[in-house]
C-alpha cells in the first residue's frame, strides 16, 4: 500500500454527508448492534500507514500496493470483513506481522471505487477493536488469529457527562475557528447520540499523529480516552486562538499602514495647497543647506548618497524619520566652522591670572600653546591632562582657557562611563541609535575648535559593553584624531583642532596607552597663604553675590580666614573652604533678613558661633623626649599630613610586630629598614646580638586609618635606630623618602602637599631625597622661607642628620644579655 490517507473534518464530512449509505452518525442502538456482531477468529489484515481506524468511524482509504489490492478485491467479493491495523514505522513499504501494532479494528468495506488515475479507493467503517494473537499466513497477504479486545467499564456519572459535553463544545469552537472545516461538521457533532462513537469520531478526525491515535485506540477505559481527547482538543484550541490573534494583528497593522499612507498623501496635498512644508520641501531644504556647508569631498559625497536614499523612502515608513534625523545631524555638525582665536597673549595672561590664583605652571603652558599657534597657525592641539586633588580648580580652568582663547567651551563628564558607545556612538542599524557624546558635544559647541574638557578621565570604567578608555585613544591621539570615526556618523570627523583638556585626581587608574598620549601637568594643593588670597579675591565675592549681600555687608580678615582653613577644613583644594565661607555668609544674611544688629567685620567668636566648635586639631609636633618616635610626612587624597612612627623594644627573640592598619608596601618598608639596620649595625654602634634578644614593635597611629606607600621608609629606619641606640631625634624635624636594602634613599611624590603639612605642624627641618630638590624649586620661596631642607642619597646620612649624640631621659636598658653556658 503506497498511500493510506486520513481525511479530517474538511475532507470526510462532505463525502459522508452526500451518501447516506455510510451512516456516519450512528445511534446508540446501532452501536450496540455493531458490538454484538460476531467476528471471525481469523482475519485478513490491511496495514495502514498514515491513519488509525476507530470503531464506528467511516474513512476513505487509497490502496496502491499489490498485496492490499488483492486483499480488498477478495474481501469485497466475500463477506467484506477485514482487519485494519496501523504499522509501527510509517517508512516501511511492506510491513511484516512483527511490524504491526498489537491492537487494530475490524472493518467492513462499504464501497470500492476505481479512480481515474488508476488507484483504488475503498470506503471502510470500523466495527470492533481486536488484539493480534498469531500470524497464520503472510502471503499473498497477512492473515492472523485475533482475540476480542478487553474493555473496562467506566462510571457514567455527572462528571463524565460534563466532560463529554465539554468535548462536544470545544470541538464546535475548533470548527468555528478553522476556515477549512465546513460548518456542517458542527451540526454532525450535535447529532451524534452515542458517547463512545463521539469520542471515536473526534479521535479519528482530530489533529494528532498516528502514534498518539494508536495510544487512544489501545485505551480500554472510555473515560481515560475522553480525558486524553480533552487534553489534545484544549491544546489545538489554544493554537488556533493564537494563530487567529496573530493573523488579526497583522491584518490590523496592514490596515493601519494603508490608512497612514492615504492620510499622509492627503496631508501632503493639503500642505502643498497651503504652501506649507511637504516632504519635497523638506528634501529641498536639506539640499540647500548642504550647498552652504564647508565640508570635504568625501563627506559631501556621503551626504548626497544618504539624501538620495531619503528621496526613495516612503514618508510613512518608520525609517524615514530616522534617516531625516541622521541627515540633520550631518548638517548641524560644524564641518570646518572655526571660531577666530585671540592671539593677544598679554590679554590671555590677564584673563588666566584674574580667574585663577597660582597655577603658574598651567598658565605658562597655555601661553606657550598660544604663542606657537600664533606663529604657525595650523598647530595640532595638544592633549593636556591636569592631575591633582579635588577642589584645586582643574575643571574651572577649562572655562578660563576658553575665555582666554576666545573659543567655545564644552565639558564632558566621564565619571562612571562604562559603555564604549558613549564615545564612539551606536551603529544606525540599532533601535534608538545615537551619536557618541564627543560628536554631540561638538554639535552643541557649534565650532570645530572648542576647548573640550574631559572631566574625571580616571573614573572611566569598563565592563561587558566595552572599554571606553580604549575608545578614547583615537580621540586623544594627535596622529589619529584628524579622522575620528563615530559609528553613527559613519564619516570621518576632524578633531585635531579641538583643544582637549583632561582632568584626573590620580594617574594610577588611567590606562597606560591613554596616559602616554597626554601631556601631564600636576596641579598641586594650595598653601595657606594662597588659600587666604583665593578666599578674599574669589570665594567671598562669589558667595556674597549668590546670597544677595553687598560688599559692605560682611568682611573677613586674614586671621579669620586662616582660622577657618586650619580648624574647619583639611584639603588641598578650596571646595570645603568655599562651603564654610558660604555658611558664614548665610549667618550674616540671616541677621540682615531678621533686622537684627550685627558687626559686619566678623570676630573669632562669630566664626565659632556660626560654624561651631573646630572640627580639626592643628597638626602638632610632639617633641623628642621618647626614643623611637619620629615624625614622617604623608600624602592623602585631600592634601598632606604628618604622622608619627613609633618603635619600641621588649625582651624576646627578635620578633618584628607591625600595627597601625598598614598596607603591604609600608610593611615591606619596615622589614627593609630592620634588615638594613641588622646588616650595618656596626655603623651605628649597635651590638648585633641585640636583634636576637629583643622584640621590635612598630606602630603608626591612628590605628583606624589605612596607610600605605613607600615614603615612610627613612622614617621607620630612624625610629628603629633611635630605639636600639636610645639616642634623641633632632627636635622639629620631619622626613620622607623610600629606602632600599643597599642603603639608598629614593625620591617620593606629593612633596608640595607634604611641605605644607610640615609647615602647619611647626616643623623647621625636613630630610628629603636629593632627587626631590626639583619639587622644592617649584614652590615659591615666600612659602618655605622658614624651612630648612636636607637632601640625602644614603641611609647613613639620614641617621647622622636625624639623631643627636644625646641619650633620652630615663633610657631603656637596651643591652646584650649574658648567655649561660
Amino acid at each position: 500500500m503506497s498511500k493510506e490517507d486520513h481525511f479530517d473534518f474538511s475532507q470526510s464530512l462532505p463525502m459522508i454527508n452526500e451518501d447516506t449509505e455510510f451512516f456516519p452518525l450512528m445511534s446508540q442502538q446501532d452501536e450496540d448492534e455493531m458490538n454484538s456482531e460476531e467476528t471471525p477468529e481469523i482475519l485478513a489484515i490491511l496495514p495502514l500507514r498514515n491513519t488509525v481506524l476507530f470503531p464506528g468511524v467511516v474513512i476513505p482509504i487509497t490502496v496502491g500496493r499489490d498485496k492490499s489490492i488483492k486483499l480488498i478485491k477478495e474481501a469485497y467479493k466475500g463477506d467484506k470483513i477485514i482487519g485494519v491495523v496501523s504499522q509501527k514505522d510509517v517508512a516501511v513499504e511492506d510491513p511484516t506481522f512483527e511490524q504491526l501494532n498489537n491492537v487494530g479494528t475490524v472493518a467492513q468495506i462499504i464501497k470500492m471505487l476505481q479512480m481515474p488515475d488508476g488507484n483504488t479507493t475503498v470506503i471502510i467503517q470500523g466495527k470492533q477493536r481486536f488484539q493480534l494473537v498469531e500470524e497464520v499466513q503472510s502471503e499473498p497477504y497477512i492473515k492472523v488469529i485475533i482475540a476480542k479486545f478487553a474493555e473496562s467499564k467506566h462510571k457514567n456519572d455527572k462528571e463524565f457527562k460534563n466532560l463529554v459535553a465539554s468535548i462536544r463544545e470545544m470541538s464546535s469552537q475548533i470548527i468555528q475557528l478553522s476556515p477549512n472545516i465546513p460548518s456542517e461538521a458542527a451540526i454532525a457533532l450535535k447529532n451524534i447520540e452515542s458517547t463512545s462513537f463521539l469520542i471515536n469520531f473526534i479521535s479519528s478526525n482530530m489533529n494528532a499523529d498516528v502514534a498518539e491515535k494508536q495510544k487512544m485506540l489501545e485505551m480500554g477505559n472510555l473515560r481515560k480516552r475522553a480525558e486524553r481527547v480533552m487534553e489534545l482538543l484544549t491544546l489545538e484550541l489554544q493554537m488556533l486562538e493564537l494563530k487567529n490573534q496573530i493573523q488579526s494583528k497583522v491584518r490590523t497593522d496592514l490596515d493601519k499602514q494603508q490608512r497612514d499612507y492615504f492620510l499622509n498623501q492627503q496631508l501632503k496635498t493639503i500642505q502643498e495647497e497651503l504652501g506649507g512644508n511637504s516632504t519635497d520641501l523638506e528634501y529641498e531644504a536639506l539640499e540647500l543647506r548642504a550647498k552652504k556647508k564647508k565640508w570635504a569631498t568625501h563627506v559631501a559625497n556621503h551626504f548626497s548618497k544618504e539624501l538620495e536614499k531619503l528621496g526613495r523612502m516612503n514618508p510613512a515608513a518608520p525609517d524615514y524619520s530616522i534617516q531625516m534625523n541622521y541627515l540633520e545631524l550631518l548638517l548641524d555638525l560644524p564641518w570646518g566652522d572655526f571660531t577666530k582665536d585671540n592671539f593677544d597673549l598679554k590679554r590671555a595672561q590677564k584673563v588666566l591670572d584674574k580667574d585663577h590664583f597660582g597655577l603658574e605652571k598651567v598658565k605658562q603652558r597655555i601661553i606657550e600653546y598660544l604663542a606657537v599657534l600664533k606663529l604657525k597657525r595650523d598647530m595640532k592641539a595638544p592633549i593636556i591632562c591636569l592631575v591633582g586633588p579635588p577642589g584645586v580648580g582643574k575643571t574651572s580652568l577649562g572655562k578660563s582657557i576658553a575665555k582666554a582663547l576666545n573659543r567655545k567651551y564644552v565639558r564632558m563628564a566621564l565619571g562612571g562611563i562604562r559603555d564604549e558607545a558613549e564615545i564612539r556612538g551606536h551603529r544606525k542599524t540599532y533601535i534608538g541609535a545615537m551619536p557618541g557624546r564627543i560628536i554631540q558635544s561638538i554639535k552643541k559647541a557649534g565650532a570645530a575648535n572648542p576647548v573640550f574638557v574631559l572631566d574625571e578621565i580616571d573614573k572611566v570604567g569598563s565592563d561587558f559593553r566595552g572599554d571606553p578608555s580604549s575608545a578614547l585613544l583615537e580621540v586623544l591621539d594627535p596622529e589619529q584624531n584628524n579622522a575620528f570615526n563615530d559609528h553613527y556618523v559613519e564619516a570621518d570627523y576632524d578633531l585635531s583642532n579641538v583643544l582637549f583638556i583632561a582632568t584626573a585626581n590620580s594617574l594610577s587608574n588611567i590606562q597606560p596607552a591613554l596616559l602616554d598620549r597626554m601631556e601631564i601637568i600636576e596641579v598641586n594643593g594650595y598653601t595657606i597663604e594662597e588659600k587666604i588670597e583665593i578666599a578674599k579675591k574669589y570665594l567671598l565675592p562669589k558667595q556674597k553675590e549668590q546670597h544677595g549681600l553687598k560688599l559692605k555687608d560682611i568682611g573677613l580678615k586674614n586671621n579669620l580666614i586662616e582660622k577657618v582653613i586650619e580648624d574647619y577644613t583639611r584639603e588641598s583644594g578650596v571646595r570645603g573652604l568655599e562651603k564654610k565661607i558660604g555658611s558664614l555668609v548665610r549667618g550674616v544674611a540671616t541677621k540682615i533678613a531678621m533686622d537684627e544688629a550685627y558687626e559686619p567685620n566678623l570676630s573669632l567668636d562669630d566664626v565659632e558661633r556660626i560654624l561651631g566648635a573646630p572640627i580639626y586639631d592643628k597638626d602638632a609636633y610632639e617633641g623628642n623626649e621618647v626614643a623611637g618616635v619620629v615624625t614622617g610626612l604623608a600624602w592623602t587624597s585631600v592634601g598632606g599630613d604628618i604622622l608619627f612612627i613609633e618603635a619600641s623594644l621588649s625582651p624576646g627573640k627578635g620578633k618584628l610586630t607591625l600595627t597601625g592598619n598598614l598596607g603591604d608596601v609600608m610593611k615591606e618598608s619596615a622589614v627593609i629598614a630592620l634588615a638594613y639596620l641588622r646588616a650595618h649595625s656596626h655603623l651605628f654602634g649597635i651590638d648585633n646580638l641585640l636583634f636576637d634578644q629583643w622584640d621590635v614593635h612598630v606602630h603608626v597611629p591612628a590605628g583606624a586609618t589605612p596607610k600605605d606607600g613607600p615614603s615612610a621608609g627613612i622614617t621607620m629606619l630612624t625610629a628603629l635606630t633611635s630605639a636600639f641606640t636610645q639616642r634623641k631625634v633632632k627636635s622639629n624635624l620631619a622626613m620622607t623618602g623610600e629606602i632600599t636594602l643597599r642603603g639608598k634613599v629614593l625620591p617620593v611624590g606629593g612633596i608640595k602637599e607634604k611641605i605644607l603639612a610640615a609647615k602647619r605642624a611647626n616643623i623647621k627641618e625636613i630630610i628629603l631625597c636629593k632627587s626631590n630638590r626639583k619639587d622644592i624649586l617649584e614652590i615659591k620661596e615666600d612659602y618655605i622661607k622658614d624651612l630648612k631642607f636636607h637632601y640625602v642619597s644614603e641611609m647613613k646620612e639620614v641617621i647622622d642628620l636625624a639623631l643627636t649624640k644625646d641619650k633620652v631621659k630615663n633610657p631603656q636598658n637596651i643591652t646584650v644579655k649574658k648567655q649561660e653556658v
